[in-house]
């Protein structure tokens, strides 16, 4: 049988009758670095490799009559193998029925999975690895170092070795890893899932088109025909506890921010510290000191981004995992070979007995050595869970427990040197060589851990839980790295303050665990969410997945609390105010969002003026961008009310975020039309994913995206094609799946806003309509602007006289072109938020002042949409919620 796990989402379809012959399709690159998409050909004939499935079979929710299975091979996608699911629907005795294709099957080979677990050292294992640098200093920093017997020793790392095959091997690795959202992992991940099939979401503007997107519904255990449990009834219908459930995520979410603070912090500082092994006399304000330095180096050059050095980073891990592991051995051997003994849970036992309630608060250093676990779940999106599972097993997994073996060897004979074991355990001859690694691993594992964090950051921007902030990714960087100006530089102070003020990593390794044990219960608590209401599982079943996991982790985190006036503080203290942060820009955007729909212009005031608005409609196109994805927004209206005139075309643009990870980009662009085709009114939903990056596209910027989706549009609908791939709500259209999408057109370009060199036919737009001195000012205003908007890419189109045998459409597009040609200009609302005095005092307090203050703080809506500032206009509008 076919494994349906393995399928993933529709990328595009067969034509309607599956026959002999060379078929061209769309699917996703398979090199998960890279979100592309590129165009496959193949054939489809006699001796084609089938295999045919008798009977039904189910897939989702959907059952059908066969199935048809062919192997291709691509050899511009890394040689690899995919199987075309064919769906046949047999009618009556015929059994050439329609057919379409569901999903591709990724049969990856192993030099592919090599390759993919290569290059997971340098992202997904880096912070796990260089755990051994500060576990054992943590645990014995107590009371627990007047137990100085072999018993206790070998008891603490049979804790650190069953705590890490529980929880990075057995949790993460082999369960989370399979909790997936369309390959993607960490905390919104899961929030995502339980949106989009638990009707969770808070987002706006959700619409019955979104859950036709390809990657909406992801093949696997979710079942959508499958009765809803009586406890999910129970919550969907209440909107508290919705609202609860984002708030225990945003914390979760703050969590990971406040380690992107704690891990730098600890790992640097702890691998600066073997410094003071050779050199005695090093003062300890010395040490903070070049820490420091390393710090502000590593924060201050992260603008550049990491795609020159990023080859290294895998050989660094890799070699420092090897030379821990080598030491471990060594001193198994050296010191004390009867620690093998301790693999046995009997001195977990025995470690207890002897130590009692000082043993338990020594678990809040026990669980440093599966910090850096949560990476593995969170960087799934890069990589294939096989990859990662391969990596862990086989080179991570093994190095990691010889290190800890041989520490604790090390220390059973060498109890004094506790506190700097792991370099006290390094002959002599490896000393150097291994203390250069150990900050170069530290470095590389704060890398990873501070792009993970500007990745959370941007989650919760997207679900609207996060101030307006500017996102900077450049086509040279790698896929999925990004820069945040604002939260970078407040990482490296509060990493600094974190550093200077606690001076050991004692205080700083007892921060870290409070954070990351709260993180991994929450993401329990969520997985058995998932369990219940998309696997369908049954409510005791997800109980005991949670009792299984939340009761050990419930142990480790109540002993992590006992060192809150140990440092343990931090993490709360800054969790808590991000989370207010996060909770009170979701609470006044919402209420902003809900008095726009209360007073949105209803559509019988537009009929109502007529084909030219009552207005004077002047040449060009004008954007109004909105939060609506139905009806006029009130910022039109206000704008024609204060000033008579607008733009001939006029498009609605909705850029909204749906909850899913990725939206593939020939599913982007939903194009309708508002009134009669005389109003020249369109409306374009752009809808974006959580993990999606706001960059230039690879054929046309968004201003000529939605110039060419418009004018699709106008052609599909003359040729009686309400749709493509039947996504449709109400008059809108998914129009970029269509085959002759950007072949309607000659497209010629010219760098910068001067005009094409190509020359123009009559069928060519005519000569802008602007007068001679408004070119020239225009002319003015474009010599002022940034070199990045200069050489802005400017597209001529060309209507071909073939390709539109429709002349009443054929008329609307050249007037939608000529529009362009004389200009597109963006009008945004500028609004003035206050809640009336007639509100509660709560509600004035987080609207009038905290919320206001994020506002005026922020960076400006024009900056987040990347408009150009010479063609904005901005409307002021005065909310009173």
């Amino acid at each position: 049988m076919l494994n349906s796990n393995k399928i993933i989402s529709v990328i595009s379809r067969c034509p309607p009758r599956v026959t002999t012959g060379r078929h061209t399709c769309r699917i996703r690159n398979i090199q998960k670095q890279s979100r592309s998409f590129v165009d496959a050909t193949f054939s489809i004939s006699r001796n084609t490799q089938t295999v045919r499935e008798k009977g039904p079979a189910r897939f989702g929710s959907v059952c059908y009559d066969s199935v048809s299975v062919y192997k291709f091979q691509f050899p511009d996608i890394s040689k690899t193998t995919l199987q075309f699911l064919l769906i046949t629907h047999t009618q009556g005795r015929g059994t050439g029925g329609e057919a379409a294709m569901v999903g591709v099957e990724i049969e990856t080979p192993r030099k592919h999975v090599l390759l993919l677990a290569y290059q997971s050292f340098g992202i997904v294992f880096g912070d796990l690895s260089t755990s051994p640098l500060y576990v054992y200093k943590s645990i014995f920093s107590g009371r627990l170092r007047h137990y100085q017997t072999e018993d206790t020793i070998f008891g603490a790392f049979s804790l650190i070795f069953w705590t890490l095959t529980f929880f990075s091997l057995f949790k993460y690795v082999v369960f989370m890893l399979s909790v997936d959202d369309n390959g993607e992992g960490g905390i919104f991940a899961l929030y995502s899932l339980l949106c989009r099939h638990a009707k969770f979401c808070l987002l706006p503007n959700q619409q019955a088109a979104d859950e036709e997107l390809s990657t909406y519904h992801g093949e696997g255990r979710s079942n959508r025909s499958a009765p809803p449990s009586a406890f999910k009834k129970f919550v969907e219908r209440r909107k508290k506890v919705k609202t609860a459930l984002l708030l225990v995520v945003l914390f979760c979410a703050s969590m990971v921010i406040t380690m992107g603070v704690l891990t730098p912090a600890i790992s640097i500082l702890s691998s600066v510290e073997g410094l003071q092994v050779q050199a005695k006399n090093l003062h300890r304000g010395m040490v903070v000191l070049i820490a420091c330095i390393v710090l502000i180096g590593l924060f201050v050059l992260q603008y550049r981004g990491t795609h020159r050095v990023a080859f290294m980073f895998a050989p660094i891990v890799i070699m420092w995992l090897l030379f821990i592991a080598i030491i471990g051995a060594y001193n198994i051997v050296h010191w004390n070979t009867r620690v093998r003994q301790a693999f046995s849970p009997y001195y977990i036992y025995k470690f207890f007995r002897d130590t009692g309630k000082d043993g338990w608060i020594s678990l809040g250093g026990i669980l440093l050595c599966i910090t850096g676990t949560e990476v593995i779940y969170a960087e799934l999106g890069q990589f294939t869970a096989s990859s990662v599972r391969v990596a862990f097993s086989f080179v991570v997994y093994p190095c990691l427990v010889l290190q800890y073996m041989g520490q604790a060897a090390f220390i059973s004979k060498n109890f004094s040197t506790v506190s700097m074991s792991f370099y006290s355990s390094i002959p002599d001859s490896l000393f150097w060589p291994v203390l250069v690694m150990a900050i170069l691993a530290t470095i590389v594992a704060s890398q990873a851990v501070v792009c993970a964090t500007f990745s959370i950051v941007k989650q919760c921007h997207a679900y609207g839980c996060f101030p307006r902030i500017k996102i900077v990714h450049k086509p040279k960087w790698v896929d999925r790295q990004m820069y945040i100006p604002e939260i970078n530089w407040i990482l490296m102070v509060l990493c600094l303050a974190v550093t200077i003020g606690s001076h050991d990593t004692n205080s700083i390794g007892n921060a870290y665990g409070i954070a990351f044990m709260t993180m991994i219960f929450v993401t329990t608590c969520l997985m058995s969410l998932v369990v219940n209401f998309i696997w369908h599982k049954s409510v005791g079943f997800s109980l005991l997945c949670f009792l299984f996991f939340g009761i050990i982790e419930l142990i480790f985190l109540s002993s992590s609390f006992m060192r809150i006036p140990k440092g343990g503080w931090v993490p709360l203290v800054l969790s808590a105010v991000s989370t207010f942060i996060m909770f009170v820009w979701h609470y006044g955007s919402r209420k902003k969002y809900l008095y726009d729909v209360h007073n949105k212009v209803p559509m019988k005031w537009i009929l109502t003026l007529g084909s030219d608005l009552g207005i004077v409609r002047v040449p060009g196109i004008g954007l109004i961008y909105t939060e609506l994805a139905s009806g006029i927004p009130a910022t039109f209206s206000h704008f024609l009310t204060n000033l008579p005139a607008f733009y001939k075309v006029v498009v609605f643009v909705c850029v909204k975020i749906v909850p899913v990870p990725y939206v593939p980009q020939n599913e982007r662009y939903l194009i309708g039309r508002i009134g009669p085709k005389s109003y020249h009114l369109y409306r374009c939903i752009i809808r974006n994913g959580y993990n999606d990056v706001q960059e230039k596209e690879s054929e046309y910027d968004v201003e000529n995206a939605l110039v060419m989706s418009i004018a699709e549009f106008i052609q599909l609908e003359a040729e009686g094609c309400g749709s493509v791939d039947g996504s449709v709500d109400g008059r809108m259209a998914v129009v970029r799946t269509s085959e002759k999408f950007g072949k309607r057109f000659i497209i010629s370009e010219s760098d910068g806003y001067g005009e094409s060199s190509s020359s123009r036919s009559p069928t060519t737009v005519g000569c802008s309509s602007r007068s001679a001195a408004l070119q020239k000012l225009k002319s003015m205003y474009e010599e002022q602007e940034t070199p990045q908007l200069k050489h802005r890419r400017r597209i001529q189109l060309k209507l071909s006289d073939a390709k539109c045998k429709d002349l009443q459409a054929k008329d609307e597009l050249l007037e939608l072109l000529e529009a362009k040609d004389a200009g597109v200009a963006y009008v945004i609302g500028h609004s003035h938020i206050k809640a009336k005095w007639s509100a509660a005092f709560l509600k004035r307090l987080l609207i009038n002042i905290f919320y206001s203050f994020l506002r005026k703080n922020c960076r400006s809506p024009s900056v987040s949409l990347d408009i150009p500032h010479i063609s904005l206009i901005e409307v002021g509008m005065n909310y009173y919620l």
